[in-house]
């Protein structure tokens, strides 16, 4: 985008209007060197090129007057960018994988409806590093922090019940993903805790994890899921897989003192619309701050229009003086 330093200087072409119009009374004021008695014999004569560019000099002097008058207006073109500092947000997200999670209060069942909304959610943060913790009876790092969602959102879908041994070690799987953030430098580290069971397994109790995590400065979400009764779960038979109702238990007491010991929050999903609108709470919670810094740097660009104006000049010479010489 080309801008102008002095743009006033083109006031200066108002000038160029009594040159022109003094060349055009000259025009007609002008007369033959050579008088002859009359101009009959000439009147069929075929116009050259000359004639048609007859005035093409004084064109090209007022084209060079004008390029000059752009060159002292200083155009210049400017080249902005914006640099985004990113106050970036942590993220660890605990994904129960026990048998439990199979049951069909959700659709098409809990953990397929976990993955598939913490997919959304993961898609939506742009700024963020996040990464994957799974735990049951023991826990592992699913994938480690990152800002590849396209990486993570594949090893999401990638999950299958039956990668670890079954049961529902809380503490152990809060555990890992706080020792996943303990070294971070971000200014908001955040895991997500999701089960539908009660702490039966792992050698580190769910509070002691929480304790954990709020001396490294990391906030828990808790989320039960789960509807509150019973829910109905796949059970193999000799006769196939039958669905049947069992008992849910949540330990719901135990992720809200998670939650309150972090400065988290604790939520309870039932189905697959309020496990959305928990997701959404939490994205609205834990929102990176963007600081904008605009930058503007200004080139001068007079070079062409000077070039163009000395091109011009030397046209304008050669019409003048060689095509168009004036023999005295």
């Amino acid at each position: 985008m080309i801008t102008f330093a002095k743009p006033q200087v083109f006031y200066l072409l108002l000038g160029l209007i009594p040159m022109i119009v003094w060349y055009v009374l000259q025009q007609k004021k002008s007369k033959a060197s050579i008088q002859i008695s009359t101009l009959e014999s000439l009147k069929k004569a075929p116009l050259t090129w000359k004639h048609s560019l007859r005035h093409a000099a004084f064109v090209l002097q007022i084209a060079v007057l004008s390029l000059i008058i752009t060159c002292l207006a200083r155009p210049q073109s400017s080249n902005s960018w914006q640099n985004q500092t990113v106050e970036g947000i942590d993220i660890m997200i605990a994904l129960d994988m026990s048998s439990s999670m199979l049951a069909r209060d959700f659709q098409p069942d809990r953990l397929e409806a976990a993955k598939s909304v913490a997919t959304e959610f993961i898609s939506g943060r742009m700024y963020d590093r996040i990464g994957l913790v799974v735990f049951s009876a023991e826990s592992f790092t699913q994938c480690p922090l990152t800002t590849d969602r396209a990486v993570l959102i594949n090893l999401f879908q990638n999950l299958q019940p039956g990668l670890l041994e079954d049961g529902t070690a809380i503490g152990l799987g809060l555990a890992n993903a706080v020792s996943r953030l303990k070294d971070s430098e971000a200014k908001s580290k955040v895991v997500i805790l999701l089960t539908d069971g009660e702490n039966n397994r792992g050698e580190i109790a769910p509070i002691t994890a929480a304790e954990i995590a709020k001396t490294f400065g990391v906030r828990v979400y808790t989320i039960g899921i789960g509807t509150i009764g019973m829910a109905p779960y796949p059970i193999q038979t000799p006769f196939g897989i039958q669905i049947r109702d069992i008992e849910v238990k949540i330990d719901e007491k135990t992720l809200q003192e998670i939650a309150n010991i972090t400065d988290g929050k604790y939520f309870r999903a039932t189905d697959n619309k309020t496990l959305v609108a928990v997701y959404k709470e939490i994205d609205r919670l834990e929102r990176t701050k963007i600081e904008n810094k605009e930058y503007s740097k200004k080139s001068e660009e007079y070079r062409k229009y000077a070039i163009g104006a000395l091109v011009l000049a030397l046209f304008a010479m050669i019409l003048q003086f060689v095509v168009f010489r004036h023999i005295p």
